[in-house]
């Protein structure tokens, strides 16, 4: 029986990859924080059965006891989304990068060797794209000025040209463009140095956009899809920032947890660092995302602002194969279906 942490597995996601866990048969424990970005109740006693420690990360004497016995930890733990403010920085830093380098130094003093980290297509920036006359190309930052004109398309860097975007793999080069993003990076740096120094494996998932039951409600630190159900619940229009023309692979919680599990098992024999894309393979743009929200709960239709916020990105669209061919996993939840679930889905308080 393959015995398993997982750090915040009292989380939205964590709770999905637990109870996934718990159901092939691993020997589950859980170890989370209980931040208050991410839980407004108080932390439950256990997820599907498996028992909740609560502490944080960053005390080495109460991760040493939560790696007692274990033989893989998989580190959802993090702070996310593109939070209030500047004022957020210390805690994104604390909690992400200084919580994963303790729980890293004190997984080597045990011996525990296997890793799967939960981390983001935030850390890709832009998605691929390419210029009809250059080729592939990558896109400057987003520029305030062109913004606010409505101009939310990236032109091509060196003839200024409109780009066509393409599938992002996950040999991209990184280019955080948040500090969230920044903070993800620097997990999988982190991550591929420990890995280097003890010949541990990491299995580094990058989250595409996730969605599904028991996602919070709109705070802060809300992905897209937790935004819209809260107004429409409301019986408020969802308010789509832009022209509602971003692309983005949404993919199905109960996906991201099946792509855990694949992990959990590849770290036995995988050996060294490898990134994969966890995603669905079939883009939608955030409109399409609001409208069928909207239609599937019978709220008001999506309003398009053309507001922006300046850590987005325009498209992000990711290419699954590597974990299709190295995981076995495939995404089987398809929009239309994940998003009729969601509507009447219960969402954290």
């Amino acid at each position: 029986m393959t015995r398993v942490l997982v750090t915040g597995g009292a989380g939205f996601i964590g709770t999905h990859v637990v109870t996934a866990l718990s159901a092939s048969g691993c020997q589950v424990t859980v170890l989370d924080s209980g931040h208050p970005a991410a839980h407004r109740a108080p932390l439950p006693a256990d997820v599907a059965g498996a028992p909740v420690r609560r502490a944080d990360l960053r005390d080495p004497q109460e991760v040493d006891r939560a790696l007692s016995g274990v033989d893989v930890v998989v580190h959802q733990a993090a702070m996310v989304g593109l939070g209030l403010d500047l004022d957020d920085l210390p805690d994104y830093v604390g909690c992400n990068d200084l919580g994963t380098a303790v729980l890293l130094a004190r997984m080597a003093r045990a011996g525990v060797h296997r890793l799967v980290l939960a981390s983001s297509m935030v850390v890709y920036g832009e998605g691929g794209y390419a210029c009809a006359e250059h080729g592939p190309v990558r896109p400057g930052p987003r520029v305030v000025a062109d913004l606010a004109a409505g101009r939310f398309e990236p032109p091509c860097p060196r003839c200024g040209e409109p780009l066509v975007p393409s599938l992002v793999e996950e040999d991209a080069r990184l280019d955080p463009r948040s500090v969230y993003a920044a903070t993800k990076v620097a997990q999988e740096h982190l991550t591929a140095a420990w890995a280097r120094e003890t010949g541990g494996t990491v299995a580094a998932l990058r989250y595409h956009n996730v969605y599904g039951p028991g996602m919070p409600r709109e705070t802060p630190y809300s992905g897209v899809a937790a935004i819209f159900r809260s107004a429409v619940e409301a019986g408020r229009p969802p308010r789509v920032f832009e022209d509602g023309g971003q692309r983005r692979d949404f993919v199905h919680v109960r996906d991201v947890a099946a792509a855990n599990l694949a992990a959990v098992a590849a770290t036995e024999t995988l050996g060294g660092w490898r990134a994969y894309n966890v995603a669905s393979g079939r883009p939608a743009t955030v409109g399409e995302l609001a409208a069928q929200l909207s239609r599937a709960t019978g709220g008001p239709a999506p309003v398009t602002t053309g507001q922006f916020r300046l850590g987005d990105v325009r498209h992000i669209v990711a290419r699954p194969d590597r974990a299709a061919t190295e995981l076995g996993f495939r995404a089987a939840i398809g929009l239309a279906e994940g998003v009729t679930e969601f509507a009447s889905a219960p969402l954290r308080g």
